[in-house]
């Protein structure tokens, strides 16, 4: 790791030492009593100071990447050669001081292995004494070197930065001493939808479930996908939390498959419902903001646009299929997204997140990869309305059966009956319309379809009661063709 200069683990640079000054003489004194204290050899390793942490394992090739290296021990034989040549220092100091004032070794006739004479009282030794007055002279140094520096500093005057005057952030704390947002921002919606945005939680005979949903009405209704409830909904228990962290237990008011929309009720009031927007506004490019719970990670946000419109969405399994209109959007949505809310720039509910595109040969849903669905808010209204008034909802239908198979232009009525069922209905939409088994049904309204999806989810947008314009082609003969909508109560 490269070490910076200000590195607070960076071992110290060492200070010049200072020359030590000769001692003042000493009279001898006869020699102590005992045996000498004992001199410190490398077999008395001094302590070693402690890391400041204990790093990381290292591999073979050195320490791990970032590990900020630990304070260096100080070895034990490099201690005792700086104590030993201290020491002989001052004591040839003394020899010297002692010669020059005619002191008692003065003109001595001594072996050179005689023992020098001991100090006449107790006395610190002189390694010890060197040491104090070096560190006793840079004290003196630094608080002269203190007061230097700032005469010299306030000498220079304008060449002294007093003052860097760097800019200060702008304030952007509310009232509340939360930072403060735009309200049209990302983060200013984000704060006003997540509130009425809940987690969902099922437990019925497959298990515990989670997904998302929001309020819908003040007074307790709460929109969400059938396939979050549909496994409570027998004999299940769903609880509700909402975004404060308070959990309210909910009872299932309708729910239909067709459309995967659900409706719950809590037993709470003063909640603070999302405006349903008009989702027939939305064009492909819009900013939208994706709410909910994804893998239980309640109060999540993720941002995109809307990426396409009227995709023919089949979600769910066989039994319990839904054919969606639907908002394509690269916002991510991920397994638990579901029945959360789909908002716009202006912060209305323009979709509810529902489904995920999966690579082929995918079985599960493994995650976003930036293709998700949303059902249609007019459509959410409509199937709302029609749960929170009767319990049940209805779906239109024009009274054919599709031939799957057809590879051609357009979409074929099946030319024979299907397990029973007629290829047109009698007395139906498209029997009243003069169409035909084997008729190939080339668009509806205009817009072009291409498979029995696009035109099953396209009729499915509106509701019964409503006419459509079909374009239908018979043994080569095209024509325009008014159908008036039947509805059918859904599963």
């Amino acid at each position: 790791m490269t070490q910076r200069p200000d590195d607070l683990f960076a071992p110290p640079t060492p200070p010049e030492p200072a020359a030590p000054s000769a001692p003042e003489p000493v009279p001898p004194a006869p020699e102590p009593a005992g045996p000498p204290a004992p001199e410190r050899t490398s077999a008395t390793p001094e302590p070693a100071l402690a890391p400041p942490f204990t790093p990381t394992t290292a591999d073979a090739s050195g320490p791990v990447a970032g590990a900020v290296p630990a304070m260096p021990r100080v070895p034990a034989a490099d201690s005792a050669a700086v104590d030993s040549a201290a020491v002989d220092s001052a004591v040839a100091d003394s020899a010297a001081a002692d010669h020059a004032t005619g002191g008692p070794a003065a003109g001595a006739d001594r072996a050179l292995d005689d023992p020098l004479p001991a100090p006449a009282g107790p006395r610190r030794p002189a390694h010890r004494r060197l040491g104090a007055g070096v560190v006793a002279l840079a004290m003196v140094a630094g608080l002269v070197g203190g007061v230097v520096g700032d005469r010299l500093s306030d000498a220079v005057g304008p060449d002294r930065p007093s003052d860097a005057d760097l800019p200060a952030p702008a304030d952007g704390v509310a009232l509340d001493g939360t930072p403060s947002r735009p309200a049209d921002s990302v983060a200013g919606i984000a704060a006003a939808v997540l509130p009425s945005v809940v987690s969902i939680e099922v437990t019925g005979g497959d298990g515990v479930s989670t997904g998302s949903g929001f309020v819908l009405r003040s007074d307790g209704y709460i929109l969400t996908n059938n396939h979050v409830v549909s496994g409570g909904a027998a004999d299940g228990d769903v609880v509700v939390t909402f975004a404060d962290g308070h959990e309210r237990d909910a009872e299932l008011v309708g729910r239909t498959t067709d459309y995967d929309l659900a409706v719950l009720k809590v037993d709470e009031s003063g909640l603070e419902p999302l405006v349903l927007g008009d989702s027939d506004d939305v064009v492909v490019g819009d900013a939208v903001l994706a709410v909910g719970a994804p893998l239980g990670l309640d109060a999540t946000v993720t941002t995109g646009i809307v990426s396409a419109l009227h995709r023919p969405v089949q979600a769910g399994d066989d039994a319990e299929s839904a054919f969606i209109d639907a908002i394509q959007t690269d916002a991510a949505i991920n397994p638990g997204n579901s029945g959360g809310p789909l908002v716009s720039s202006a912060g209305e509910v323009v979709g509810i997140n529902s489904a995920i595109a999966q690579p082929p040969g995918a079985l599960t849903a493994t995650g976003s990869i930036g293709l998700g669905f949303a059902i249609t808010a007019n459509q959410a209204r409509h199937t709302a309305e029609q749960l929170i008034e009767t319990g049940r909802a209805t779906y239109p239908v024009i009274g054919v059966l599709l031939d799957t198979t057809y590879g051609g232009e357009g979409v074929q009525v099946s030319t024979g009956a299907q397990q029973g069922q007629p290829a047109v209905t009698p007395e139906g939409p498209a029997d009243l319309a003069g169409i035909r088994a084997g008729d190939v049904i080339l668009a509806i309204d205009g817009r072009p379809v291409a498979r029995s999806d696009e035109l099953i989810v396209a009729i499915r947008a509106r509701q019964p009661g409503d006419a459509v314009t079909l374009r239908v082609r018979t043994d080569g003969d095209e024509r325009d063709v008014r159908v008036v909508l039947d509805g059918q109560e859904s599963g």
